[in-house]
């Protein structure tokens, strides 16, 4: 595995580790949601997938003008 893509799949798990903390905090600080375990669930799946996907995407670009 490439270093940029791991690097990528691990931003990808702090996003979706980073919403279920979120959400968490929301349902202590305001009360329950209107979505159910397995809703926030995918929405955190979907959230780690678009983080790991742009970081893998911005990485090289970053890397090219020498900012990595």
């Amino acid at each position: 595995m490439t270093p940029r893509r791991k690097s990528a799949l691990l931003w990808g798990a702090v996003g979706l580790l980073a919403f279920l903390v979120l959400v968490q905090g929301y349902q202590l600080l305001v009360g329950p949601t209107p979505v159910g375990f397995l809703g926030k669930l995918a929405l955190a799946v979907v959230v780690g997938i678009v983080a790991g996907g742009v970081s893998y995407l911005l990485e090289g670009r970053l890397a090219r003008k020498g900012r990595t």
